[in-house]
């Protein structure tokens, strides 16, 4: 975090609104923007000149830091049939072998790339809890400051969010074996989340998380409400990310996911709804009147085959959404928002879908960066995030000779970085008012992918 207020000045910045020309970033002591000032005629004395575009970081805003070591791992299908279902299965298996150091340096290289990729803040929901054989650690948030232990060596911020875990399906009243490590309670997440806000420890925010409805029985649900009355942090739940998982809920409770939780009267702004793919109308516009908002993971959602969501109801609703890397297959904010898009071009056969001409907003890109930006902030809990005075001071810095941008209009910077792949890795990378990525160089990068590469090489040829 910086400890002195220092001065930047981009020859462009994305601002809320759009690009604005010739602006001055002040940071303070704190590590957050103290002023942004737009169309100065040059630099000022002492103030840094950023050599090319400056946009704000984002937050990926879904991650299983675990899940990186098994990235590439189920890409076979050995059997009459491969699925969501079948791919969990086999994931399991890095679950049940992963240790605290091991995770630590997975967290790291996966923090790393993340920072590369324009992600200046993760939000990790966190179930991977207890011991290979299912018994506690003597501090239960053993593997959580592990993934934190990660992610600052890295310098990028971290919002850790323990998660409700303990049953294994609507019907089911315990886990499976396989889920053993997983296993939490509403009180024992509202206990670690309080240990974790209580820590100190720089760029770490605590958050609140239910696994699921197939995997938190409703009167937990409930008393996690309860207990976070006054909790003013994130609350996330996966939810209708596969038909099945529909279908089961309409058996067990006679609706759908989305509509049970509308209607339990618990969401609000604080609530997150993870890939919320397979929804209807009256669902969009129930999460819409809550405030609550919707986290959309666009290649993990097409790696695993679970469909596509409503992504212009969501944006014509005004919910908020955000973007998350989940599984990790890719690390790339620009890659989920061009998939964000093909997805809905695929199956509409038609352009630019994510657009808004009609409401002044005729740059796909424009509309959905701007979108991930502010819902990204509220999901890591954040009130104020972006280039805008208050929030922390994160910045990306494009590289101007990077091949989509060589040539372009500079109105149209935004639309080539999303849309003329493949993504060039940002240039520079600030993190509350500190450089951790410059001219593409991260100072730890041969000794995170050292221990990275030996944590997976053990993970697979030994025990945890």
């Amino acid at each position: 975090m910086a400890t002195e207020r220092k001065l930047l000045w981009a020859p462009r910045a994305w601002l809320p609104g759009g690009w604005r020309e010739n602006v001055l970033l002040e940071v303070g002591a704190d590590g957050n923007w103290a002023s942004i000032t737009t169309d100065l005629s040059a630099a000022p004395d002492g103030a840094e000149v950023l050599a090319g575009p400056a946009l704000p970081g984002l937050v990926d805003a879904h991650s299983h830091a675990f899940q990186r070591a098994f990235a590439g791992l189920a890409e076979r299908r050995e059997s009459a049939a491969d699925d969501f279902w079948s791919w969990r299965d086999r994931m399991y298996g890095v679950a049940l072998r992963i240790g605290p150091e091991a995770l630590r340096a997975v967290a790291a290289q996966l923090a790393l790339e993340l920072l590369h990729g324009g992600y200046t803040q993760l939000v990790e929901f966190h179930y991977l809890q207890h011991r290979v054989d299912g018994r506690r650690y003597d501090d239960p948030l053993t593997m959580g400051w592990a993934i934190a232990d990660g992610a600052a060596e890295a310098g990028i911020g971290l919002t850790l969010m323990p998660a409700i875990y303990e049953r294994a399906g609507f019907r089911e009243s315990t886990l499976r074996d396989d889920q053993r490590r997983f296993r939490a309670g509403a009180d024992d997440v509202w206990a670690a989340a309080r240990t974790i806000a209580a820590s100190g420890r720089p760029m770490l925010d605590a958050g609140l998380v239910i696994h699921s409805l197939r995997a938190a029985a409703p009167q937990s649900i409930h008393r996690l409400r309860e207990l976070a009355a006054d909790f003013a942090g994130p609350i996330h739940v996966h939810v209708a990310e596969q038909t099945a998982e529909v279908d089961d809920c309409v058996a067990a409770t006679g609706q759908r996911p989305i509509e049970w939780l509308a209607g339990q009267q618990v969401l609000d702004a604080r609530w997150q709804l993870v890939h919320a793919t397979h929804v209807v109308p009256a669902e969009v516009e129930a999460v819409a009147a809550s405030g609550a908002g919707v986290v959309i993971c666009p290649t993990t959602e097409a790696n695993l085959g679970d469909g596509l969501t409503d992504v212009v109801g969501w944006l014509d609703q005004g919910v908020p959404i955000a973007i998350g890397s989940d599984s990790h297959v890719a690390r790339d904010v620009l890659e989920e928002l061009r998939w964000l898009e093909y997805g809905q071009r695929l199956t509409q056969r038609r352009r630019n879908v994510a657009a808004a001409p009609e409401s002044g907003q005729p740059s796909t890109a424009a509309r959905l960066f701007d979108r991930i930006v502010s819902g990204g902030g509220q999901a890591a809990g954040r009130s104020r995030w972006g280039l805008l005075a208050g929030a922390r001071a994160d910045l990306l810095v494009a590289d101007p000779q990077s091949p989509a941008l060589l040539g372009m209009p500079p109105s149209r910077c935004l639309d080539a970085l999303v849309f003329s792949s493949p993504s060039a890795p940002w240039r520079d990378v600030m993190v509350a008012g500190s450089w951790v990525i410059r001219e593409h160089a991260h100072p730890g990068r041969q000794a995170i992918a050292t221990r990275f590469a030996q944590a997976v090489t053990d993970l697979w040829d030994g025990p945890a």
